[in-house]
């Protein structure tokens, strides 16, 4: 029996891919360098802000200060049009509620910036059963280090026995294994089955409502 399941956000609850990608080209283009396609994004999301600043940029221009540079433009330009085009995937809605109404509890675990995370979630799912919200904060390890989940059960004790963790990348999967909690990878997210697989996905699901059978 679960008790707590902890949910990535980007590719999981909700198909940000677009807005992510709109931010990141906002940023590119101001500083002057290339932009790229919003159908290649799904393969630089994923590990922070930071880090898919880092894969936009061109190899030659990677520096510290380039990057800080362009988080300053996509910050500034996604805290305005992060629900423009964002939407929750086809019957997570439903499944959260029915999780609350069984009276499980809820996390979200993101590698998104904290306050990004807390205004979607509150924004889109603002009526569910959250235990816990927390999304990547300065001077914290990013996932697939296990702290982030380590935080959740501080404010909501668990046994992890008990944990269901849910997300589409080889980065959830691999940050479940460190926790020592059951891992479920999904199909409808950003990431492949292979890199589920690849990452030892305990289980690996192709539609929302097949939660409800690992609970």
């Amino acid at each position: 029996m679960k008790s707590l399941v902890i949910f990535d956000l980007d590719g999981t609850l909700l198909n940000t891919i677009d807005d992510l990608g709109e931010a990141a080209n906002y940023a590119l283009s101001q500083c002057g360098y290339p932009i790229h396609s919003i159908s290649s994004y799904p393969l630089y999301v994923g590990n922070g802000v930071t880090k898919l600043l880092e894969r936009v940029l061109p190899k030659e221009a990677r520096t510290s200060e380039n990057i800080e540079t362009l988080r300053k433009h996509f910050i500034e330009y996604y805290n305005q049009h992060d629900s423009v085009n964002t939407t929750p995937y086809q019957g997570i809605p439903e499944v959260l509620k029915v999780l609350s109404q069984r009276g499980i509890k809820l996390a979200v675990a993101s590698n998104k910036y904290h306050e990004a995370v807390e205004r979607l979630i509150k924004h889109y799912f603002p009526n569910e059963n959250w235990v816990a919200i927390e999304g990547h904060k300065n001077g914290y390890p990013v996932k697939p280090n296990p702290s982030i989940v380590f935080d959740i059960l501080l404010k909501s004790p668990t046994p992890k026995r008990e944990i269901l963790y849910v997300g589409d990348s080889g980065v959830d999967m691999e940050t479940a294994r460190r926790a020592c909690v059951d891992s479920v990878g999904v199909t409808w997210g950003f990431r492949s089955v292979g890199e589920l697989r690849d990452h030892y996905a305990n289980h690996i699901i192709n539609h929302p409502g097949e939660i409800l059978n690992l609970i």
